[in-house]
């Protein structure tokens, strides 16, 4: 697969779009399940059902595209979400049960999804033998069915990342022959039925399907079409958006006596 240093590395303009997108429709979602006293359950259900299969999609692109190592990547995306840990544990919720948020997701899929592929690079180098590689694929699906119990979006969740890591290589090296395209095709098929299986409602399912088809026809070549952002988020923003957003929410919880610690 591409790395790095690839010339068959796409343009990532559009991760910088992605970006202000992920973060605007996450805190919809949140704002309105939390914060607003109105019934927005639509906007829940619509807008901000594009924030996840979009963080989902720029963690595969960068571990894929972007990055030398994926799974010192995946520890960055892991220590945002031990930060956020205690204020998102202070959102009301319909169950007591513990539930690691979503960056716990995101860093154990791009986790799972870096060494299912180094694995099969080892293999195809003949540096890997058969058995080695059944015993780290048992021990790959015992880890991805224990974590989906504990991490929000479970199952479906933890498999989106490696999903779209594996459509995205052959999208973005598929040539002009129609079995390569074809090829590249299926791959995309298990990303689409996996993001339709994410939510209850239709109209969730249809902005989760619709926000993947929109990122695999930017790894199929739109990507090169994309201008860079004008307006580039600053890193510290990016960084600090997810824990501290849940912070100022429980603060305005507490505050308005609707959390009582």
């Amino acid at each position: 697969m591409a790395n790095a240093s690839s010339p068959l590395r796409p343009s990532s303009h559009w991760t910088g779009w992605g970006q202000w997108l992920a973060l605007i429709t996450m805190t919809v979602d949140h704002l309105t399940r939390y914060v607003l006293p109105w019934d927005l359950s639509w906007a829940g259900s619509s807008i901000g059902r594009i924030a996840f299969p979009l963080f989902a999609a720029m963690v595969a692109w960068h571990g894929l595209f972007n990055t030398r190592n994926p799974l010192r990547y995946s520890r960055r995306i892991l220590i945002i979400g031990l930060v956020a840990q205690v204020p998102y544990m202070l959102m009301p919720r319909a169950s007591d049960a513990l539930i690691l948020n979503v960056c716990f997701t995101l860093a154990s899929g791009l986790a799972l999804g870096t060494l299912v592929r180094q694995g099969w690079q080892h293999y195809q180098q003949q540096t890997l033998g058969f058995g080695w590689l059944l015993l780290g694929a048992a021990v790959g699906v015992t880890l991805w069915y224990l974590l989906g119990f504990w991490v929000e979006y479970g199952h479906n969740g933890l498999l989106l990342i490696p999903l779209l890591m594996f459509a995205m290589h052959a999208l973005s090296q598929a040539g002009s022959h129609f079995q390569s395209r074809l090829w590249a095709g299926l791959a995309a098929f298990p990303v689409l039925w996996i993001a339709g299986q994410m939510n209850a409602s239709d109209m969730a399912k249809s902005f989760t399907v619709a926000t993947c088809l929109v990122v695999l026809i930017l790894a199929a070549g739109a990507a090169r079409r994309v201008a860079p952002v004008q307006l580039a988020m600053p890193r510290r923003l990016w960084l600090a958006w997810y824990p501290g957003h849940f912070a100022l929410i429980a603060l305005w919880l507490l505050v308005s006596g609707q959390l009582a610690i």
